[in-house]
């Protein structure tokens, strides 16, 4: 059957894209890395923020984009708009800031003291007449960006735009609470492993009774003692699954503690009984979200080459800590979160170790673990797709 996995949707069919094993190879290979990042991270939508990092005229970001070897200023101008810019001066290409974040009304470039405003206009430069160009030339070179539920993507070869991009998807994400957020908590890890390695842990729940017993098993209980997702669905190049729940599972002292402790806040936020609390949405190639009761938790997860990655996980919140008791829930979440993380990082690399031995030629994926199969389909179209448009 010739399937377009990018274009396919369907809910839980787990035959539908097949029982074949995946190459390995595609978890190493530096020629495979390179056609991946010119084929996908270098045409896609990706998340790099959220408009509550930019809440006035002239605040900014810096984000660095090791797979593009680019330094992007995202930055919010008089008009506010949202922006992301190269951050190298037009002139000898000198970077501007190496600032993380802040609020400036304009850019000067450290070397010869040419400024530019919010939206990127060469403002001044001295003695600028004796250039054999002009200011509007030598504008701040711009990336594609925009904004859907609260979250900022960029994409430096745009093939669609933003919204047809992400499909229905798109209305999903302006329900959740994220789209209201007004502050995070934020974890970044690099760890020696290919970026698809590291994402597929967090797309099956066939290891968590294995890897987290310390955390309580993540989810396993006697009912479901893999912790399998209770539905799937193929959403296009994009894939969401329910996480079951145990109707009947006990909840933990400590956190039943936070719960009772965080009720009001968490509820204020939208999060507690939200319609998709229990789903688990997976955007190409490298974000997922899960808006869970007590905490709205995103991971974006991005090549730095073929076995090495970064990761960055957010909790997003509506409000500032009022009390001290909505702080303590959000430290507690924060903590958790990284707590269980802890308990995968040695297990993925070692993972990439075995796999980048050659020791084997391909890997194997069962029915529940389709959203891995689906994220390597979608990825072999992609790169499909490229070699025949480019001749590569």
């Amino acid at each position: 059957m010739n399937v377009h996995f990018g274009a396919i949707e369907t809910r839980d069919d787990p035959l539908v894209l097949g029982t074949d094993p995946i190459p390995a190879r595609y978890y190493y290979d530096p020629e495979w890395y390179e056609l991946e990042r010119k084929a996908i991270f270098m045409r896609t939508w990706l998340n790099v923020g959220h408009v509550c990092e930019l809440p006035e005229t002239g605040s900014f970001v810096r984000r660095e984009i090791e797979f593009a070897r680019a330094s992007l200023l995202l930055v919010r101008g008089k008009d506010g708009t949202i922006r992301a810019m190269h951050n190298a001066c037009t002139h000898r290409g000198t970077q501007l800031t190496d600032e993380e974040c802040g609020k400036r009304p304009t850019f000067s470039c450290p070397y010869h003291m040419w400024t530019f405003g919010t939206d990127g206009a060469l403002l001044s430069a001295p003695d600028f007449e004796r250039f054999d160009t002009t200011k509007e030339a030598c504008a701040l070179r711009q990336v594609a960006v925009d904004v859907c539920g609260g979250l900022i993507f960029i994409n430096f070869d745009p093939q669609q735009s933003l919204r047809e991009y992400l499909g229905p998807m798109a209305e999903m994400l302006e329900q959740l609470p994220v789209a209201r957020a007004t502050t995070f908590h934020e974890y970044v890890y690099e760890l020696d492993a290919n970026w698809k390695m590291d994402y597929d842990n967090f797309q099956e729940n066939y290891h968590l009774r294995f890897i987290h017993p310390r955390s309580g098993g993540a989810g396993v209980w006697p009912g479901n003692p893999f912790g399998y997702p209770s539905h799937f669905s193929l959403n296009g190049r994009h894939r969401t699954q329910t996480i079951w729940a145990d109707p009947d599972a006990e909840i933990q002292p400590t956190m039943l503690d936070v719960y009772k402790r965080s009720a009001r806040r968490l509820a204020a936020d939208g999060i507690l009984d939200h319609p998709l609390g229990r789903e688990y949405i997976a955007l190409f190639p490298n974000l997922f979200l899960f808006c869970s009761p007590g905490s709205h938790f995103l991971h974006t997860v991005f090549p730095l080459g073929p076995e090495k990655a970064r990761g960055v996980i957010r909790l997003y919140w509506i409000g500032e800590d009022e009390t001290a008791s909505t702080r303590y829930a959000r430290e507690f979440a924060m903590a958790q979160i990284r707590d269980i993380h802890s308990e995968d990082v040695g297990v993925v690399q070692a993972g990439q170790r075995g796999i980048s031995s050659g020791a084997l030629e391909y890997l194997h994926f069962q029915e529940k673990e389709i959203l891995c199969r689906h994220l390597i389909k979608v990825c072999e179209e992609e790169v499909e797709a490229y070699i025949k448009a480019n001749g590569a």
